[in-house]
């Protein structure tokens, strides 16, 4: 009777659904399994896919750009007196400097024109202003630079040949996939030539026995998932910019994203790369054994270096099997501690089904019931200190469900819990996941955001939130959501408008409070532009003078992807 009590009390709240179809919301009251699992495909059909630090939208299969109005680098921005640009504006999580244009790259002539098109054709070399102007700007507009021209190559040999060139020229260049980058990496600083790999696009081989795909870097992650479905295979990754992010982007910043608490990061799931050098030079790594201890695993030089040693142009990764069974739950809990005892208990008694852990705050989810039509709390009764989202994935309905019921009732029972929910259908999944992918399109409807993405141990993670609020009192929310099941924090601070003042309060302190923790400043959106210059919070000098001196030696001319991932004073001291 305990047990049926505690089931009951656990998910008893509200009784219809997030997007009012009434119908369709039904509570766990008993110990009984469900007979309406999720399934891993429906999951993925649902239109509102999920972003980990970008507001919510609503994604194609065809490539999104953005149009921007201004013109030079990072347009509408305020110079300093020195040498670099100040970025402060919206959705911008700090300030960078921008060095000045590296006055040994050459500049495009008619010559440069000519080669160009003698290698790809017409079509592939591209000086339309309106087309320059979608890729030369990120899709957040924030970085907006001046490039007058996009090559875009179809095959290896043609990028090897464009840098081959471009190296003896000393033309700088910038490697585009699907630009749906967070820090400026993707886009030109100054005028840089784009090469634009998105036409590199064909599925190369696919071995049904081991899940290993072969593809070329061009590929549209949800393109790629789609022709994994009808294998009965799924991508490693899930991103919501799926629908326009390409393989070789994602590999290339090392994306994370939800499932990277089941699958691990892209070190572990590509198996071999395809690189060329800034010399032309096709390193052909592409190797597709799981095995191979033959010599120094190169690959992993060019996984997550933002095209800053080589451009990746083929991609061998292994793909987990499809799995038929998905739950998952929302869950309220009082403090923090408990948030991370809920984690070491889910990692234990869910073990090998635990595919996803995220936590918000309080201050993230009022945010997102103030601002996002059509949303509503899933625990209407009381408001809570803290949200948690647990994932299951396995291949047996019964089996998972008894599981994450008979660990639900015993969080509850232990008073970890406070209250919680477990999807009954497709659309309650959909909205519950709605809420915690909602937090930055609606911070972006509240006002100004500081924006920062730390990875810490989690048991620090939410001391530095409430350091953050004791240090801004009343002048600034501190929103605090991410990934706990990673040690992933997204730390907000939402103002009416940006000020330098606040901006004082938070920086240096939240780069040095991280580096204390022996923290990352970047746990899945990369360095690019944005914190080049701060690589030292998390790595030690003889460590970036390492990074500088292998990029010396793979790009010595430094034309690759310049004024990103490493600061500039480490690669003139190289």
């Amino acid at each position: 009777m305990k047990y049926l009590t505690a089931a009951s009390r656990l998910l008893r709240h509200s009784s219809r659904n997030l997007s009012d179809h009434r119908s369709n919301l039904q509570f766990f009251c008993s110990i009984r399994p469900s007979s309406s699992g999720l399934s891993y495909t429906s999951l993925r059909s649902y239109e509102h896919l999920i972003q980990d630090d970008c507001f919510h939208r609503k994604i194609t299969l065809k490539n999104i750009c953005f149009r921007g109005s201004g013109v030079g680098i990072l347009h509408c921005l305020p110079k300093f007196q020195s040498d670099g640009i100040r970025t402060h504006h919206r959705n911008l999580a700090s300030t960078a400097l921008i060095p000045e244009r590296n006055k040994s790259f050459a500049t495009i002539n008619s010559d440069d024109i000519s080669y160009f098109k003698k290698v790809l054709g017409g079509r592939g070399v591209v000086q339309d202003e309106e087309k320059l102007d979608d890729a030369n700007t990120d899709w957040m507009r924030k970085y907006k630079g001046s490039s007058k021209l996009m090559l875009q190559p179809r095959k290896t040999q043609e990028v090897s040949q464009i840098l081959d060139y471009c190296n003896s020229r000393c033309l700088a260049v910038v490697p585009q996939g699907g630009n749906t980058g967070l820090v400026g990496g993707s886009i030109p600083v100054y005028d840089e030539v784009i090469i634009n790999i998105g036409s590199m696009n064909n599925v190369l081989s696919f071995d049904k026995v081991s899940g290993i795909l072969v593809c070329e870097a061009g590929c549209i992650l949800e393109n790629l998932m789609s022709f994994l479905d009808n294998e009965g295979y799924i991508m490693p990754l899930d991103l919501g910019a799926k629908g326009s992010c390409q393989i070789g982007g994602n590999v290339s910043t090392n994306a994370g994203g939800l499932r990277l608490l089941r699958y691990g990061s892209l070190h572990g799931s590509v198996l071999g790369l395809e690189v060329v050098l800034a010399n032309g030079t096709v390193l052909d790594m592409l190797g597709t054994l799981r095995k191979d201890n033959t010599g120094y695993d190169l690959k992993h030089l060019f996984i997550g270096s933002e095209g800053s040693l080589g451009i990746v142009t083929k991609v061998s990764i292994l793909t987990p099997p499809m799995l038929s069974s998905v739950n998952l739950a929302f869950l309220a809990c009082e403090d923090y501690l408990s948030c991370q005892k809920i984690l070491v208990e889910a990692k234990t008694k869910l073990g090998e089904i635990l595919s996803a852990f995220e936590f918000l705050d309080i201050n993230a989810m009022d945010l997102v019931l103030k601002h996002l039509d059509g949303l509503r709390d899933p625990l209407p009764s009381s408001k809570h200190n803290f949200y948690v989202l647990i994932e299951t994935t396995g291949s047996m309905e019964s089996h998972d469900k008894e599981k994450l019921e008979a660990f639900l009732v015993q969080a509850i029972e232990s008073g970890l819990l406070t209250d919680g929910v477990v999807a009954q259908d497709i659309n309650q999944a959909s909205s519950f996941w709605r809420i915690r992918e909602g937090v930055p399109e609606a911070l972006l409807k509240e006002g100004a955001t500081y924006k920062y993405d730390l990875s810490l141990p989690p048991e620090k993670m939410y001391n530095l939130v409430e350091e953050m609020r004791q240090r801004l009192g009343t002048a600034a929310n501190v929103v605090a959501y991410g990934h706990l099941g990673d040690g992933n924090l997204h730390l907000n601070i939402s103002t009416q408008q940006y000020d330098d003042n606040i901006l004082a309060k938070i920086e240096p302190f939240v780069y040095e409070w991280t580096s204390k923790q022996r923290g990352s400043i970047s746990a899945e959106h990369g360095i690019g532009l944005m914190k080049a210059s701060k690589l030292h919070y998390s790595n030690s000098a003889e460590t970036v003078q390492v990074m500088a001196a292998i990029k010396k030696v793979l790009d010595p001319n430094g034309i690759l992807n310049p004024y990103k991932v490493l600061p500039t004073p480490a690669l003139s001291q190289t």
